[in-house]
C-alpha cells in the first residue's frame, strides 16, 4: 500500500482516529499518542500509519487497526486467528520485537541495565504447537469468544502440528455431543495423538464421542468435567491410553492431554538444554515448580542428586513412571509448595514458575538457601522483570539472559536467565 494513495489528509470515518506507531510494546500492541495521550494499537506495527477504531475502557485507551495507510517493511499477510496477534511481522521482526520486550521489562520493571541476548528461534514458525483446546459447535472446532467478539470457526489451523490437523479433518463435531469443548495433543516423537472430551454428564454419555474420536485416528481419549480452572474437575480415561511420549531436548517425557507440558517440544528442548547449561555442576540441584521433571532431567548428569518438586501430584506421577523408564538414579520427586521449600545443601536451584512468577515467600526461601546460582525460566517478561529487580536488590548477580521463542506468531516470549551471588 503506498504512501501516495492513503496521505494524512484523507478523511477519515466517523468513530476512527489517524495514529503513527512509535513501537511495540508488551502484548503485540503499537504504542501511538494523541491529543490525549497514549493508545495502544492491536495490529500495528512500529513506523506505521493507520486508522484504529478505539474503545473506551479503564487505564491506557486501546484500539484495533482498521486500515494501514503507510506500511512497515515487516509488515507481512496476517492469518486471522486470535492466538496469532503478531502474524502480521515477518519472523525475523518478531524475533527483535520479542528481544525488545524483555529488555524493556528489564529497565522499566526491574530498573536493571544489562545486555539481553538475541531471541533463540523456534525451529518450526509454523504447525508447531502439540497442544490444542476448541469449542465443539455446530459448524465446526472453534477458538473461544475473545474481545466481544462471537466463537471464530476453524477449518484449517496453521499452528498446530500435522497429526491434530489430521485428526481434525476427519471429525463431525456433532458425533461428540455431548461435549462442549476437546481438547488434543500430539507427539512429534510418535505421531501418536491423545485427545479430551469436556463435558457435563456421566461416561457413558461419551462413549459415541470416545468411539468417533478413535475412528478418526488417536490412541486415547479422557473425559473432564467443565471447571473453573483448566481440568480441576477431575480426568478419567475413557478409552486407549491417557498418555503418550514425547521429546523434550536430551529427555522423553510422558504427555497427556490434560496435563501441562510446554506446546512448542523442540523449541523447550532448546530451552532446557540452555538452561542446564546455566546450571553448570555441583552435588545437590533443586528444581523448583518442576512439573514432570523436563528441566531437572537435563540437570542430573551434572549433579550427585536433583530434587525435582511440584504440587500436582499428576505431574509428578508422569515424571516417577519417566525416571523409572529411563533409569536415572539420582532423581527424585517431592510434593511440594515452592513458596514453603526448605531444603539443606543446594547448590544450584531451578525454577520455571507460572506466569505470575514467583511468590515473594519463594523468593524469600530462595535467597535464603545454601545455593550461589539461580536458573531463571520465565515465560512472563513483566513477571521476571520484578522478581530479578528484588533479587538483584538482595545482592545476587544476572548473567545471562536469553529469550527463547515458543510460540511464534504470538507475542508470548520465554526467558532462560541465570543469577549468581
Amino acid at each position: 500500500m503506498s504512501d501516495a494513495a492513503h496521505t494524512p489528509a484523507t478523511p477519515v470515518p466517523t468513530g476512527l482516529v489517524t495514529l503513527e506507531i512509535e513501537k511495540l510494546v508488551a502484548g503485540g500492541l503499537g504504542l501511538a499518542r494523541d491529543a490525549d495521550g497514549v493508545v495502544l494499537v492491536r495490529g500495528a506495527l512500529p513506523g506505521e500509519q493507520v486508522t484504529a477504531s478505539l474503545r473506551d475502557g479503564r487505564g491506557v485507551r486501546q484500539g484495533i487497526t482498521h486500515e494501514v495507510l503507510r506500511a512497515s517493511p515487516d509488515r507481512v499477510d496476517a492469518t486471522a486467528l486470535p492466538t496469532a496477534d503478531l502474524a502480521h511481522a515477518s519472523y525475523a521482526a518478531q524475533l527483535i520485537f520479542k528481544r525488545g520486550f524483555v529488555e524493556e521489562a528489564l529497565t522499566r520493571i526491574a530498573k536493571v541495565r544489562h545486555t539481553v541476548q538475541d531471541t533463540v528461534p523456534s525451529p518450526r514458525e509454523w504447525f508447531y504447537r502439540n497442544t490444542a483446546q476448541y469449542l465443539v459447535t455446530p459448524e465446526g472446532f472453534a477458538y473461544r469468544e475473545r474481545r466481544g467478539t462471537g466463537p471464530l470457526v476453524v477449518g484449517a489451523d496453521p499452528l498446530v502440528m500435522p497429526q491434530i490437523q489430521a485428526i481434525m479433518d476427519k471429525l463431525d463435531t456433532e458425533r461428540l455431543a455431548p461435549a462442549t469443548e476437546i481438547a488434543f495433543r500430539a507427539s512429534l516423537l510418535t505421531g501418536e495423538v491423545v485427545a479430551a472430551v469436556i463435558g457435563a454428564g456421566e461416561t457413558r454419555a461419551f462413549l459415541r464421542a470416545s468411539d468417533h474420536l478413535m475412528e478418526a485416528g488417536v490412541v486415547g481419549v479422557s473425559l473432564a468435567q467443565p471447571a473453573g480452572k483448566r481440568f480441576s474437575a477431575g480426568v478419567r480415561l475413557i478409552a486407549g491410553e491417557s498418555e503418550i511420549r514425547e521429546q523434550f531436548g536430551r529427555v522423553q517425557v510422558s504427555v497427556s492431554a490434560t496435563g501441562f507440558a510446554q506446546v512448542n517440544p523442540e523449541a523447550a528442548g532448546l530451552a532446557y538444554i540452555r538452561a542446564a547449561e546455566l546450571a553448570g555442576k555441583g552435588e545437590h540441584a533443586v528444581d523448583l515448580y518442576g512439573g514432570a521433571g523436563a528441566i531437572g532431567r537435563h540437570l542430573s548428569p551434572n549433579f550427585r542428586k536433583v530434587t525435582v518438586l511440584d504440587s500436582s501430584p499428576e505431574a509428578l506421577s508422569r515424571g516417577r513412571q519417566d525416571v523409572a523408564l529411563s533409569g536415572e538414579k539420582n532423581v527424585t520427586y517431592r510434593s511440594g509448595d515452592a513458596a514453603r521449600f526448605s531444603e539443606l545443601g543446594t547448590d544450584v536451584i531451578v525454577v520455571d514458575p507460572p506466569r505470575a512468577g514467583l511468590e515473594p515467600e519463594a523468593r524469600e526461601h530462595i535467597h535464603a538457601s545454601t545455593a550461589d546460582r539461580l536458573v531463571y525460566v520465565s515465560c512472563d517478561p513483566a513477571t521476571w522483570a520484578r522478581d530479578i529487580g528484588d533479587l538483584t536488590r538482595r545482592g545476587w548477580k544476572l548473567g545471562a539472559v536469553i529469550p527463547h521463542d515458543f510460540y511464534p506468531q504470538t507475542s508470548h516470549i520465554e526467558i532462560v536467565s541465570v543469577l549468581e551471588r
